[in-house]
């Protein structure tokens, strides 16, 4: 489909995104489209960096998502095509759901994984593994998506908006299920030991979220 795509976006001109790709040969085809100066971009879903065909061993609903899983080959090609800026940004691809929509026989469950709560620790893990330099990593995060929709946002600077996540990058955490802000708990990453804790959050410059102590938070709504 995406081939076929690009093809209208060269007869158009049109400008179009593409998102959460999955597969090697996507990747490859974004990077010659953008290479020949087509109007396209594209962004890969953060679990699709770190998890495989092989996550299904067992068919863990957990790991039942659209796109599905694809192989090592795709995985590495994904985040080559980030360090390539081939791919513009990293998404949360947010699909939170009820317990039950995951207790079924495998393909008789809800595609999606809850993620945005790990968005942030699950890009910040590619740097700690020298996938990715860090400030790539960030780039895609904030104002690769801006640009992608045009809005003068995600970068500091005079005048800029200031919506500001201050974190530390260096401390770790292991992910448990109440850890989750969202409602939906279905993530396959519960179990995992991820870096990068908010420190604060600030909306327009005001702090929005303060991190006090472990285990504790404080809101200014």
């Amino acid at each position: 489909m995406i081939a076929r795509d690009l093809e209208l976006v060269r007869d158009l001109g049109v400008r179009v995104h593409f998102g959460r790709l999955s597969s090697a040969r996507s990747v490859e085809l974004i990077a010659r489209a953008r290479a020949e100066g087509l109007p396209v971009s594209a962004d890969v879903a953060v679990h699709s960096l770190h998890l495989t065909d092989m996550d299904l061993v067992g068919f863990d609903s957990r790991c039942h998502v659209r796109p599905p899983l694809r192989g090592l080959r795709d995985k590495d090609a994904l985040r080559a095509g980030l360090a390539s800026g081939a791919l513009s940004a990293i998404c949360s691809d947010h699909q939170p759901h009820e317990p039950d929509a995951k207790q079924a026989p495998f393909g008789d469950t809800e595609p999606g994984i809850s993620g945005l709560d790990t968005l942030l620790s699950l890009s910040l893990h590619l740097a700690q593994a020298g996938v990715l330099p860090l400030m790539t990593v960030i780039e895609r995060l904030t104002c690769g998506p801006a640009q992608i929709l045009g809005l003068d946002r995600g970068h500091l600077g005079v005048g800029a908006t200031a919506d500001v996540c201050i974190f530390d990058a260096e401390m770790e955490g292991l992910l448990e299920s109440a850890h989750l802000r969202s409602r939906g708990q279905n993530s396959p990453f519960i179990g995992w030991v991820l870096p990068g804790q908010v420190t604060h959050t600030l909306l327009e410059g005001r702090v929005v979220y303060q991190r006090t102590r472990p285990g504790k938070v404080s809101l200014a709504l």
